[in-house]
């Protein structure tokens, strides 16, 4: 099967390469036209390549004179039928070949139905496999790739195919393998994280210059935890593989699948509105829900939840797009086990986001510029009025010359994980006024987060050379939230601190659910009331009975007491006779600089 290429208007290779004399320029008349006659064959061989045409209904194949050659077979009669050919594919890879002229199973990423009209085009198909030249009983092996097209009859069945037939060598096989893992998912082979964000950012450049309408939806699997913990990890992961695979059978032509993250996938649907992209969820939730994956135990049912952002309408880039697709998930998960939101643009929530994020960058930057200040509030002695310590209180000095205060920030910084780091820049802080102020004694609060931090501890005894001068003015402040989480990790904490020579104070008693037992059990030398149970200490009875009853408990188990908010006299005078050992607010002192603790200290005492 030879085709000749006559090219009248083409000179040779040889006709081109020859360098022109001074007559072969004079010369008036053009030379005559060359003909170049190319070797097909001859190419197909260079690059080990073959072809056929396929007669489904005899299963003749005609192959091309250099089959013998290219395949290693011994004779082309070796191959001369559909069946002959088959027998010499690998039995493993049978159904692969067999996938790619049916007109219902998948052909690579096209799925092929019963009653699809046929364009004189054909239908594509490409397909790997391992071919065994010398027949099954023979060692001897190559992986080939067959990519051609199939015509079909009238009533819809193959019947005729043409192809070509390519022998993939070893260095082929691994760029394609290196090709595939850094664009695709190992497990789901969809897209992975990188390449979907690349897709949605072309995806959302597309819709600007167009003008059309991009959807974007992140589906999330609903109850894989429970699969994995139930049925193992191999059970999830086939269960992650196969909604991936529902959910890329209901997209439409040139949509996008990628897997964003464990249990999620990113989908992107180009010239999409609202109302189809309402259309395109129902098909995914329906797909996911009416499926039933087997394990080797019983079948198993899964469903999920998509959140969507309209582009570039609602969502302008992609970290923005994929926040606000994750903001509509979070909102659908809250609902039924299966359910779509879109998400609505909402002034209030995005001014509380804007703001969150100008407080996270205020965070970060001051961490980096060392803009953390300590602030000091005295905590006095009900019996002798003068302030036994102080508490460190964080700002954060900004550069256009204000404060943020940590009730500002020290919540979001938790939430985002930057607690750890902020309460090592406090305690960096206090050792330093604490070397320097020998007589002060210093208390700090810690967040959940550090009671199971080790760092801490170690940053702690290298600050203070594990210098009992130090560690014993140094008092550190656990909330009562922070300690009932987990007592068990809390009490080791406590249990070093202790060695190390601090003292160790519960914050905020009251607002959780600790007894004094538990306290005792965590070897606490302090309690500080939760100031709601103190500012309407003159007012309310019950305020004053709690207050009676945590200053007797106390001392029963041996530990001092601290009342927080003590805005005025009244209250400093019930509370002091109700038996509380220390007090702290306004009515002594608001928060000041640590350097203008010697100008408080006498004032204080003049005031006195």
């Amino acid at each position: 099967m030879t085709v000749d290429l006559l090219a009248a208007d083409n000179v040779s290779h040889c006709e081109a390469a020859k360098i022109p004399t001074e007559a072969d320029l004079s010369r008036d008349r053009p030379a005559p036209p060359v003909s170049t006659a190319i070797d097909l064959v001859g190419i197909l061989s260079g690059i080990e390549e073959t072809a056929y045409a396929w007669d489904m209904t005899t299963d003749v194949i005609d192959w091309e004179s250099n089959v013998t050659s290219v395949l290693g077979v011994p004779a082309p009669k070796t191959v001369s039928t559909g069946a002959r050919f088959q027998f010499l594919i690998a039995a493993e890879h049978v159904t692969r070949r067999q996938s790619a002229f049916s007109i219902e199973a998948p052909v690579g990423e096209l799925v092929v139905q019963a009653g699809m009209p046929y364009s004189s085009g054909g239908m594509p198909y490409r397909v790997q496999y391992r071919f065994l030249p010398l027949g099954r009983r023979s060692s001897k092996s190559v992986w080939i790739e067959d990519h051609g097209r199939w015509w079909a009859d009238e009533s819809g069945r193959p019947a005729r195919a043409r192809g070509v037939v390519r022998v993939l060598n070893e260095r082929y096989m691994e760029e394609q393998r290196l090709l595939f893992r850094s664009d695709q998912d190992e497990l789901t082979g969809q897209l992975n994280r990188i390449r979907l964000t690349e897709a949605l950012a072309a995806g959302i450049s597309r819709a600007e210059r167009t003008g059309e309408t991009v959807g974007f939806m992140i589906a999330s699997i609903n109850n894989l935890s429970i699969i994995n913990e139930n049925f193992g990890f191999e059970v999830g992961d086939a269960v992650i593989a196969s909604v991936g695979r529902l959910i890329q059978g209901q997209l439409r032509g040139g949509d996008t699948l990628g897997r964003y993250s464990s249990n999620k996938f990113g989908v992107i649907l180009n010239d999409c509105g609202p109302g189809s992209m309402q259309v395109a969820a129902e098909r995914f939730l329906k797909a996911v829900r009416q499926a039933s994956f087997r394990s080797s135990d019983c079948p198993i049912s899964s469903t999920i939840s998509i959140g969507a952002v309209l582009l570039p309408q609602q969502a302008s880039t992609v970290p923005s797009a994929i926040s606000r697709a994750l903001q509509a998930l979070d909102k659908a998960r809250i609902g039924r086990s299966d359910l779509f939101i879109a998400y609505e643009p909402s002034p209030a929530k995005e001014s509380i986001r804007q703001r969150n994020i100008a407080i996270a960058n205020d965070v970060a930057s001051a961490l980096e510029e060392d803009r953390m200040r300590l602030m000091l509030q005295p905590i006095v002695s009900s019996a002798t009025g003068e302030p036994a310590f102080y508490e460190c209180l964080l700002r954060i000095a900004k550069p256009d010359g204000s404060t943020l205060g940590a009730g500002e920030f020290i919540e979001f910084a938790e939430q985002l994980g930057m607690s750890r780091l902020i309460d090592r820049r406090v305690l960096e802080l206090a050792i330093n006024i604490l070397k320097r102020i020998p007589e002060i004694t210093l208390s700090l609060n810690v967040s959940t987060r550090t009671c199971a931090d080790p760092d801490w501890l170690v940053l702690l005894h290298r600050l203070t050379g594990g210098q009992a001068r130090l560690t014993k003015r140094l008092i550190v402040e656990i909330t009562e939230t922070s300690a009932i989480s987990d007592l068990d990790q809390t009490v080791a904490f406590v249990d070093t601190l202790k060695e190390m020579g601090c003292r160790v104070a519960i914050d905020d008693f009251g607002a959780g659910y600790t007894s004094f037992r538990t306290l005792k059990h965590l070897n606490c030398d302090l309690v500080k009331l939760d100031g709601a149970f103190v500012k309407n200490v003159v007012n309310d009875e019950g305020d004053r009975i709690f207050v009676r009853m945590m200053a007797e408990m106390g001392a029963v188990f041996g530990m001092e007491t601290v009342a927080e908010w003590v805005t005025d006299g009244p209250t400093a005078d019930i509370v002091a006779g109700l038996g509380i050992t220390y007090m702290q607010g306004f009515h002594f002192a608001k928060p000041f600089e640590v350097e203008e603790l010697q100008a408080f200290t006498a004032e204080f005492r003049k005031a006195g």
